[in-house]
């Protein structure tokens, strides 16, 4: 099978589009659906935005506007709190923003991975006074989102590092939207209040189904939600394409559901990270090209970190999530599941530029 699906209208937005931050967009409403909380209303052209990485820039650097540029212009504009849990930082621009908010009367916390905790940026934080928990633990906090406000909420696949911003291909996500902020609040609160973190779990997600201007937002916490369950729901109910990129993919279950949808006609194709393929085991590139879909291995020397999966050309997954065993049962992950053909089409440019690079099996 051969990634053949891709229509004029996105390959039109392949050529409009730029790897650069991307202008926030005005929504078309989705039809409403049952179990949905509404949300606060919010401007209608500035409730999302989406940024990429821009790897294949040689004059990136973190003081030349890359993704991080608008998340440190947001965090500098903060007026009461930062929440901010990260599996990683050692990004100059984000150390300089979390302590000049917190120097300036912001309430400014962190939650990291214990692996992570000596890193010099980290450091520069706690010395400058903001309280930071990390999670003490053989798996993994690997969350990487901000909430700011308790009115916006930033995610994506992105670590917060110079590799993760302009090295390494990853995409940013801004949405405001105070439902989805208590929903990563509450998430927050359980690691650095409670200090639970993987399967000691307390609290529950607030709304786990929300709608912003007419777009249904889904929010999963691994490993409480049985995140794996969603995504496949969603794989199952595709009608015309699957396209995603995986930086580690070894979940067969998730790769089963892929399979069994194209036998069924729908059009499959992927990117996945060339050293995750030669170093992990038990991956599923070997069983998805076996099976005949167009999977390949990326083009980035350094890494393809997404995690995304574009269904239909109108729903994105994306988040910390790894489509993986660890994410799944062991991991602190957080997953979007967003209903908006247009947010879609931004994902499907990066996947088209990401599988422009890639090579064939």
């Amino acid at each position: 099978m051969t990634y053949s699906k891709i229509t004029c209208a996105s390959l039109l937005v392949f050529f409009l589009s730029a790897c650069a931050p991307v202008t926030p967009i005005a929504i078309s409403p989705l039809p409403t659906s049952t179990n949905i909380s509404p949300d606060e209303p919010v401007p209608a052209s500035d409730w999302v935005s989406v940024y990429f990485s821009e790897p294949d820039n040689p004059s990136a650097n973190s003081y030349r506007g890359g993704p991080d540029a608008a998340l440190v212009t947001a965090i500098g504009a903060a007026r009461s709190s930062v929440d901010a849990a990260l599996y990683d930082l050692d990004l100059w621009s984000l150390r300089d923003a979390l302590i000049n908010a917190h120097e300036r009367g912001v309430s400014v916390r962190l939650v990291t991975e214990s692996d992570y905790l000596d890193e010099n940026e980290i450091q520069d934080v706690i010395a400058a006074g903001i309280p930071v928990i990390d999670d003490q633990r053989e798996s993994l906090m690997h969350n990487k989102f901000i909430v700011i406000d308790n009115y916006e909420v930033w995610s994506g696949s992105m670590n917060m590092t110079v590799n993760g911003a302009y090295k390494n291909n990853n995409n940013l996500i801004r949405i405001a939207s105070p439902r989805l902020a208590e929903n990563y609040h509450t998430e927050f609160e359980e690691m650095f209040t409670s200090q639970l973190f993987g399967d000691y779990i307390s609290a529950h997600t607030p709304h786990p189904s929300l709608e912003i201007n007419g777009t249904r937002i889904e929010t999963y916490f691994s490993p409480d939600d049985h995140t794996a369950d969603h995504i496949i729901e969603q794989i199952q109910n595709a009608q015309e394409s699957i396209y995603f990129m995986a930086f580690s993919f070894t979940s067969d279950p998730i790769a089963d559901a892929m399979i069994a949808r194209a036998n069924s006609g729908v059009d499959v194709a992927g990117v996945m990270e060339t050293r995750q393929y030669n170093s992990n085991t038990g991956g599923e590139f070997d069983t998805l090209t076996a099976a005949g879909l167009d999977v390949r291995l990326d083009g980035n020397p350094n890494n393809m970190h997404h995690k995304v999966i574009i269904i239909d050309g109108k729903i994105v997954i994306t988040g910390s999530y790894n489509f993986s065993r660890s994410a799944e049962e062991r991991n602190d992950e957080n997953t979007l599941i967003i209903h908006n053909a247009e947010i879609a089409a931004q994902y499907l440019s990066e996947f088209e530029r990401v599988y422009a690079k890639a090579t064939g099996n």
